[in-house]
């Protein structure tokens, strides 16, 4: 997003984080009616033109949605919908992209409250892992011939009392409902998410052996101090990288591994 709806987004996380903060808000059920309406928005294209229209008053577009809305979801929902509807957004698809985003966070929010998002961080990770490694198993979750349902059902054989329920229904919105997301990019997204929960950076740490708890925390500490925010490390395991360790950072890349080394030298000597 940029513009308009890169600041309507930023408006919107700041009134859902005050919404959340009270004890009275339900973040998960604010994150199941969040998500329905992501789905309403995203099937109902002309309703999602009119309610962007920068032609047409912000109150006016406020009614509609609470007339819309009305009996389908709680008060607090429509409020928070009723606010996004009364900003400026550069396209149409940015709002549903939002409000997508809000529901993800409010679900991260709910695992924070319970002190699980730990725990959601690293079975977001690990099922990536899952995934990028078994070709049979991602290309049945993201058939597109395929009904939600049996996407669905095969989540909850695999998720089902193996993971936290905020885990189980990210990654279940994520793949009935990808919204033209790959299913990496879309785990990707998440893990970030619940990082900035935390107000902290991920590293992903491929090493050919598993690390050992003081080498962990020496290796965040350092991470912490190159990029001056807490960091949280997932961490694989790949014989492939001969020794040393790997580690990504966003975009960037610290190669440690004698396999970069070795893989280095053969380009310098090729030249």
């Amino acid at each position: 997003m940029n513009g308009a709806s890169r600041e309507a987004l930023a408006a919107a996380r700041e009134r859902l984080d005050a919404l959340t903060d009270s004890t009275s808000a339900d973040a998960a059920r604010l994150a199941d009616e969040l998500a329905a309406v992501t789905a309403l928005l995203h099937r109902e294209v002309s309703l999602r033109r009119v309610l962007t229209d920068p032609a047409q008053p912000g109150e006016a577009k406020a009614e509609l949605v609470g007339r819309i809305l009305s009996g389908q979801v709680g008060a607090t929902t429509a409020d928070l919908v009723s606010g996004l509807v009364r900003s400026r957004w550069s396209q149409p698809r940015d709002l549903v992209d939002a409000l997508e985003q809000l529901a993800d966070i409010a679900d991260l929010t709910a695992a924070q409250q319970s002190a699980t998002l730990d725990d959601v961080e690293d079975e977001l990770f690990r099922f990536g892992r899952i995934v990028a490694s078994n070709t049979e198993l991602r290309s049945a979750l993201t058939d597109r011939a395929a009904g939600a349902s049996a996407k669905g059902e095969l989540l909850r054989s695999l998720l089902g009392g193996r993971a936290k329920a905020t885990t189980e229904r990210l990654v279940t919105r994520l793949v009935t409902a990808p919204r033209g997301r790959s299913l990496e990019g879309g785990l990707e997204s998440l893990s970030k998410l619940a990082a900035e929960r935390r107000d902290r950076m991920v590293a992903v740490v491929t090493s050919a052996v598993p690390l050992s708890d003081p080498q962990k925390r020496r290796l965040g500490a350092a991470l912490a101090k190159l990029y001056g925010r807490p960091m949280h490390l997932n961490l694989d395991v790949d014989p492939g990288v001969l020794g040393g360790i790997r580690v990504q950072v966003g975009d960037e890349v610290i190669n440690g591994s004698i396999a970069d080394r070795l893989e280095d030298a053969g380009r310098r000597l090729a030249s």
